[in-house]
C-alpha cells in the first residue's frame, strides 16, 4: 500500500523518524551555552551531506530493504558490510533507543508518584510499540503522524515561552557562552551529532512514499533543518530559566527545564514531551530496524527469520528481538546521566563510521557507474562526500573534550569492532561461503529482493 506522504508530511515523518532528542539538547547547551546552537549548525549540515549520499544510492538502488547494507555490499563486500551493519548500526540503534526509554521512565516516574518500579513504564511503553508496528506500516505511519504533530508543537512552544522569557518562573542571568574557545564549540560537534541522526529510517519505506524520488531527498533535508531550528529555539529557553551546571547535571534535563518555566504544569508538559520522544524513538527504531535486518536476511547476512513477514506483510521476528533489546538496554541505563552519555557518545561512534562507509559507497559507485541513471544525485562531485567523510572523521577522534572518556569510548569501540571482526569473518566463510572482500554486483544485490532468490540458493546450497 502507497503512503499518503506529499513533501510537507513527508518531512514530518523523518523529522519524527529521527526526531528532536530533548535529553542530548540539554546537556549540550550545559556544557557550553548558547554557543551550541553553533556546533549543532555544523553537525545538521554534516548529516545533510550524509542523507544526500544515501539519497543517490537509493535513486541507483532503490526498493532496498536493507538499505546501506546493500549499497555497502555491492561496493565494498560483506565484511565492512557486516562489521558496519551489525556494529555501526543495529547495536547502535538498539542501545540508543534504549537509553532513550530510560530517560523516559525517569521522568514518568519523576513526575507520577506510584508505588511501581520506574522500568515498568519503558515496559508497558515497548509492548504497546511491539504490538503497533506488529500491524504493519500503516499503523506505523499514523503513530509517526500524530506523534510528530505533537511532539513539534510541544517543543516549539515551550521553546518560545522561554525565549521570549514569558514563563511563570523565575528567569537566571547567566553567560551566554560558557566555552573557552571556538576549539571547545567545535569538539561539541560530536555531541550535536546525536540530534541529526537516522533520517535514512526513510529509505527501507521509501517504497510505500509517493514520488519517492523527490519527497525522500527533500523531505530528509527539511526535516533535519527543521530539527535544528526547533532545538536552537530551545536552547535559547534554557538560558533565560535553566542554570548551565544544573543542566548539564540532569539525567532529565527537559523536565528541569519545565519545571523552571512553568511550575508543576511545565514538568507535566515535558513530561508528556518525554512520552512522546520515546514512543516516535522506538516506533521508528523498531519499524526500522525490522526492515533492515529483513534485508539483510535477504542477503543471508542474518538468520533467515528475520526475513520471515506475517499476514501484515511486517518482518515479525525483528519487530520482536528489536523490542525485546531495547526493552534490555533501558534496564541496564535506568536513570543514570553518566551511563546515558556515556552510551550516546559511545553510539554515536559506531553510527558515524556507517555513515562513512555511505560516503565511500557513493564515491565507489561514481567510479564503476558514472553512466548510470540516477534520478537524484549529489551535485559539485566528489565534495560533498569527502567533506561528510573528513567531519564525521574529526567528530570521532574529538568524540569527548575528556581525555580518559575519549579513550574510553575508543577502548570500546575498538573490542566491539574486533569481536565482529571475527565473527563476520567466520559468518562470510561458513555461511555465506563467499569471499570476504569482494563485493557483489549491483544487479545481483537488487535480485535478493525476489522471493525465488530464497529457493535458487536453496537448491544450490551456495552463496551463488
Amino acid at each position: 500500500m502507497i503512503l499518503p506522504l506529499s513533501v510537507t508530511s513527508t518531512f514530518f515523518f523523518i523529522l519524527n523518524v529521527r526526531k528532536i532528542r530533548p535529553t542530548s539538547l540539554g546537556q549540550g547547551a550545559g556544557s557550553i551555552g548558547v554557543v551550541f546552537i553553533g556546533a549543532m549548525v555544523i553537525a545538521c549540515l554534516l548529516n545533510m551531506t550524509t542523507v544526500a549520499s544515501l539519497s543517490e544510492l537509493n535513486a541507483l538502488m532503490p526498493n532496498t530493504t536493507g538499505g546501506l547494507a546493500q549499497y555497502t555490499l555491492a561496493c565494498l563486500g560483506p565484511f565492512p558490510t557486516l562489521i558496519s551493519m551489525v556494529g555501526g548500526y543495529l547495536i547502535c540503534n538498539i542501545m540508543s533507543s534504549g537509553v532513550e526509554a530510560s530517560i523516559f521512565s525517569y521522568a514518568m516516574a519523576s513526575t507520577i508518584h506510584l508505588p511501581i518500579s520506574s522500568i515498568l513504564y519503558t515496559l508497558a511503553m515497548t509492548i504497546v510499540v511491539m504490538i503497533a508496528n506488529l500491524y504493519g506500516v500503516d499503523m506505523f505511519a499514523k503513530i509517526q503522524d500524530l506523534v510528530a504533530f505533537l511532539l513539534v508543537g510541544s517543543m516549539l512552544i515551550m521553546g518560545i515561552i522561554g525565549m521570549f522569557g514569558l514563563g511563570t518562573g523565575a528567569m537566571v542571568q547567566q553567560p551566554y557562552s560558557m566555552a573557552a574557545d571556538w576549539k571547545e564549540v567545535v569538539s561539541m560537534v560530536a555531541v550535536a551529532f546525536w540530534l541529526f541522526i537516522g533520517a535514512e529510517y526513510v529509505i527501507p519505506v521509501s517504497r510505500n512514499v509517493k514520488n519517492a524520488k523527490r519527497n525522500v531527498p527533500l523531505g530528509m533535508m527539511i526535516g533535519l533543518a527543521l530539527i535544528c531550528l526547533v532545538q536552537s529555539i530551545m536552547v535559547l529557553g534554557f538560558h533565560n530559566y535553566t542554570p548551565w551546571g544544573e543542566l548539564e547535571a540532569s539525567a532529565a534535563p527537559h523536565l528541569l527545564y519545565g519545571e523552571n518555566l512553568l511550575g508543576s504544569t511545565g514538568k507535566i508538559w515535558m513530561t508528556f514531551v518525554a512520552a512522546l520522544a520515546v514512543v516516535s524513538t522506538q516506533n521508528s527504531t523498531v519499524n526500522g530496524l525490522a526492515g533492515i535486518c529483513q534485508g539483510m536476511a535477504k542477503m543471508n547476512m542474518m538468520p533467515r527469520i528475520f526475513a520471515k513477514t506475517n499476514k501484515h506483510g511486517v518482518p515479525f521476528f525483528g519487530v520482536i528481538f528489536v523490542s525485546v533489546f531495547i526493552f534490555v538496554f533501558a534496564a541496564l541505563s535506568d536513570g543514570s546521566s553518566e551511563a546515558i552519555s556515556f552510551l550516546i557518545l559511545v553510539g554515536s561512534v559506531f553510527w558515524m563510521i556507517s555513515y562513512i562507509f555511505a560516503h565511500l559507497d557513493v564515491l565507489i559507485l561514481r567510479h564503476r557507474l558514472p553512466k548510470a541513471p540516477r534520478s537524484f544525485k549529489v551535485p559539485c562531485g566528489p565534495l560533498f562526500p569527502c567533506i561528510g567523510i573528513a567531519g564525521t572523521v574529526y567528530m570521532i577522534l574529538n568524540i569527548s573534550t575528556d581525555p580518559t572518556e575519549r579513550m574510553m569510548i575508543w577502548l570500546v569501540t575498538g573490542i566491539t569492532f574486533l569481536v565482529l571482526g571475527i565473527y563476520s569473518f567466520f559468518w562470510i566463510r561458513i555461511k555465506m561461503k563467499m569471499p570476504v572482500f569482494k563485493s557483489v554486483p549491483i544487479q545481483k544485490v537488487m535480485a535478493m529482493e525476489n522471493s525465488m532468490y530464497y529457493t535458487i540458493r536453496k537448491r544450490r546450497g551456495l552463496w551463488r
